[in-house]
């Protein structure tokens, strides 16, 4: 019964209790974060769907989508080293916010056409503008308050990886191109899939940091918003979305055989 039983000592005790106090503090601070932003995605989606012409349900499903997204960070927030949540995760999380403004829109122009196309794919070209922008300063932002961590680096790639994969939707929506454009938003999930077969788990290993993988990510982003320009021609996205599509599988092929050669 050895393994029963309990290490009295009063350091341990005293890192338990501040560990729990620590964890119980970041949770008030992420609720507080999460109230206030909900609070204002709600408006900016009324706001938006009366712009655009959208009804009551734009903001629903906007609010649903956030609230489904905002439980996968809860249950995440035990790999978060800090007692903060950040303003780098802060400003993650407004981004996060963003992507599902748009991706109730791709709901909203699935279920019925929009009133005026045109209106909207330049408020969406604004907005994810503004939102690839505000993209670079979390790293500035992590480093400058002491609060960098993998869990923050973690939830700013896969806010990233979301907001690729809404978008190429949009682009197909609107007619910019061709279905084949979900590649690049499905390219980053159907790697994560495979890492979990068994003989193909070598594709969990650690990957050296590389800048051009930050390229790669933010181009694309830079190139699916010019697509949903609506004076951009048909042509002229889908040829740009192809490019995108070609510059992610690259990418993604570099990594993988990375991962094949440390692995032998």
């Amino acid at each position: 019964m050895d393994h029963l039983k309990v290490d009295p000592s009063p350091g341990l005790a005293g890192a338990t209790v501040v560990n729990l106090l620590q964890h119980a503090g970041l949770r008030r601070d992420v609720l507080r974060e999460l109230l206030g932003v909900t609070l204002l995605l709600g408006l900016a989606a009324a706001a938006l769907g009366a712009w655009a012409g959208l009804g009551a349900r734009y903001v629903l499903v906007a609010l649903t989508l956030f609230g489904l997204a905002a439980t996968v960070l809860w249950r995440g927030l035990p790999w978060h080293p800090h007692a903060r949540f950040g303003p780098a995760n802060r400003v993650t999380l407004g981004r996060l916010a963003a992507v599902a403004l748009f991706a109730a829109l791709s709901v909203e122009m699935a279920v019925q056409p929009l009133a005026d196309p045109t209106r909207v794919a330049w408020s969406l070209v604004v907005l994810a503008t503004l939102a690839a922008v505000v993209d670079a300063a979390d790293g500035p932002l992590a480093r400058a308050s002491g609060l960098a961590s993998a869990f923050g680096a973690r939830f700013d790639m896969e806010t990233d990886a979301l907001l690729i994969l809404v978008l190429c939707l949009l682009i197909v929506q609107f007619g910019k191109a061709g279905p084949w454009v979900l590649a690049a938003g499905l390219m980053r999930y159907a790697f994560v899939a495979a890492a979990e077969v068994p003989r193909w788990q070598w594709l969990n290993g650690p990957l050296p940091p590389s800048l051009r993988r930050k390229a790669v990510c933010v181009g694309l982003i830079v190139v699916l918003i010019t697509c949903l320009g609506p004076v951009i021609p048909g042509a002229v996205s889908g040829a740009l979305a192809g490019a995108g599509v070609g510059a992610v599988a690259w990418s993604f092929g570099v990594d993988v055989v990375w991962l094949a050669r440390a692995r032998a």
